[in-house]
């Protein structure tokens, strides 16, 4: 039986914001450092390069580790991380198609990066109950998991248990990224300004 916190405890414990400013705070508010979300989309809407950009964002408090499981080392991808601007002196691993049963052992060594992003989450293998596993069992690290989109929803069974379970909840479309967070913000995010502003005036 788990043992049981007054409301004076609750409220005093040290729950520590990762500290997001900016349009980062306006889109999802100030974050914890653990937990799943997710961002799904459909092709050619600039999913990848949001992701990019969070990964930039993120490495700014902590190592991130980025599985390219559906592009890996390619064209496509250096040009979405360049378009990110990063650089080789961002905090960021990048993994060619490791799967993941490696990716768990790489998370249980010592010192292991704290972010980690999967690209694509329907490229990884993961079921409802294998994700749910591995949540639990890295319990202070956050997940980003992206998702390929059926219209408008996640695609597949595993992806909408995700989108239920999520801190955090990015659609993005016409490169413009819209979330439902627990932590607040909010406000849309211009993955690229210039093609928002086409697509969306003449949607």
């Amino acid at each position: 039986m788990n043992k049981g916190y007054s409301m004076s405890q609750f409220y005093d414990k040290k729950i520590k914001p990762l500290g997001f400013t900016g349009d980062w705070l306006q889109l999802v508010g100030d974050i914890e450092r653990s937990g799943g979300w997710l961002v799904w989309g459909a092709s050619g809407n600039g999913k990848t390069v949001f992701a990019a950009k969070l990964a930039k964002y993120l490495s700014g408090f902590g190592r991130v580790l980025y599985n390219s499981l559906e592009e890996g080392f390619s064209l496509s991808l250096r040009r979405a991380f360049k378009l990110a601007g990063i650089t080789g002196k961002d905090k960021i691993t990048l993994l060619d198609k490791e799967d993941i049963a490696d990716l768990i052992e790489r998370l249980r060594r010592p010192k292991s990066p704290n972010f980690v992003i999967i690209d694509s989450l329907q490229y990884s293998g993961l079921t409802a109950i294998s994700y749910k596993k591995l949540i639990a069992e890295f319990s202070n690290k956050l997940f980003v998991f992206i998702s390929h989109a059926d219209g408008k929803l996640p695609a597949g069974r595993t992806a909408k248990t995700i989108k239920f379970d999520a801190n955090v909840k990015i659609w993005v479309e016409g490169y413009r990224a819209f979330a439902v967070s627990r932590y607040g913000g909010g406000e849309p995010y211009n993955i690229w300004k210039q093609g928002a502003g086409d697509f969306w005036v003449k949607k």
